[in-house]
């Protein structure tokens, strides 16, 4: 069993607040709709999306990986924009890993915009090593799905405001 971390960082041109009114307040909605070649559904399946709430998020037959993943909200920190969450079933539990824990941060800029940090703390399954191969495209995939909403906001600026 290996534990290790991954990060991610990048630059949007939206502000922070919209950023994270349309990604984790309203994801359920907002995903589908901007990225349909990803995901075919997002659905609370426990909570009314506080802290303690259950999502699913259903992948479309294009990811050929895995068909979807659970993930329980464990820190909502709206001021802050600092969202934590745990991935509990599904997606590479129980292939590659045997737990992952996020943390998305949205650090507003003086220049507009904000940062967008994504971590992610992981263990993997007994025997099986980091793929860093895999953990690469992970976040070229991360980055242009970013840069896809990135896009639809920038293009509807009175949308989640």
């Amino acid at each position: 069993m290996v534990s290790g971390t991954s990060t991610t960082e990048e630059v949007v041109q939206v502000e922070a607040r919209r950023l994270w009114n349309a990604t984790t307040k309203d994801s359920h909605n907002f995903l589908p709709k901007v990225l349909p070649e990803v995901f075919t559904s997002v659905t609370l399946l426990q909570g009314d999306g506080g802290v303690g709430t259950v999502k699913q998020f259903n992948f479309t037959p294009g990811k050929k990986d895995f068909s979807f993943i659970k993930e329980r909200v464990d820190e909502l920190d709206q001021e802050n924009f600092v969202y934590k969450y745990t991935a509990i079933e599904g997606g590479p539990l129980g292939k590659q890993l045997s737990s992952a824990c996020f943390e998305v941060k949205l650090v507003p800029r003086k220049e507009g915009g904000c940062v967008a940090r994504w971590t992610c703390n992981y263990e993997t399954l007994p025997g099986v090593q980091p793929d860093e191969g895999k953990l690469k495209e992970i976040k070229e995939d991360s980055f242009g799905m970013l840069k896809k909403v990135e896009q639809y906001l920038l293009s509807n600026p009175n949308l989640y405001c």
